[in-house]
């Protein structure tokens, strides 16, 4: 578990009339809800959860909350972004239990792609074709990201979900039993046709 947290302060006054009056003042509002208790407004510093928001670990990771002193763990559900400025309008959190699981998506951090044999030997390209997945899991068990080895890839070939090492007591959660590519090496001047052929053949890297 991460060990991002934000400080709050719990918000009465609702509606888009004292939203805009926070936002003048550098606060951005925002709510937390789950568990079975009731939802909860709040607002927070603007430049202290843009901080936040700027990490990729604090959108795939359980943050504290600390909402008038009390903290809580959450995940980031949600933010709202103006169209063109850099400002956060809201944010969503869902409360965790640390006995329940849960579901959220986690990003991929690919190694070895300039190494493997289907570029260094074959001058073929990497085409990252899943960058993040959809997890179940405890939420001491949570990864930041899920590391994918392409040390082995070869021209042509493609990875899978099923093909992935997953940290200790995590699962993806996937509908239907898909078993989509990750990621294939194509040839340089491969179309989207080449990488449906990557994606359609189904073999594995090997070792």
């Amino acid at each position: 578990m991460s060990s991002f947290e934000f400080n709050a302060t719990k918000r009465d006054v609702q509606g888009s009339s004292a939203s805009r009056r926070l936002r003048r003042a550098g606060r951005v509002p925002g709510v937390i809800y789950g568990a079975g208790k009731p939802a909860e407004s709040f607002d927070v510093d603007h430049n202290e959860i843009y901080q936040c928001l700027r990490k990729e670990a604090f959108h795939a990771s359980v943050v504290t909350a600390i909402v008038d002193g009390q903290k809580q763990d959450v995940l980031l559900r949600d933010v709202q972004l103006h169209a063109y400025k850099p400002l956060v309008l809201h944010v969503d959190f869902q409360r965790v239990d640390a006995n329940t699981e849960v579901h959220t998506k986690v990003p991929l951090h690919f190694i070895n792609g300039d190494v493997c044999p289907g570029v260094k030997l074959q001058g073929g390209i990497v085409s990252h074709v899943t960058t993040e997945l959809e997890v179940a899991c405890l939420p001491k068990s949570l990864p930041e990201f899920i590391q994918v080895d392409l040390a082995y890839l070869e021209m042509g070939h493609s990875l899978h979900i099923s093909d992935l090492k997953l940290p200790a007591g995590v699962r993806v959660h996937v509908h239907g039993g898909d078993n989509s590519v990750v990621a294939a090496v194509l040839g340089v001047k491969g179309s989207n046709a080449d990488a449906g052929a990557a994606a359609n053949e189904g073999a594995a890297p090997t070792a």
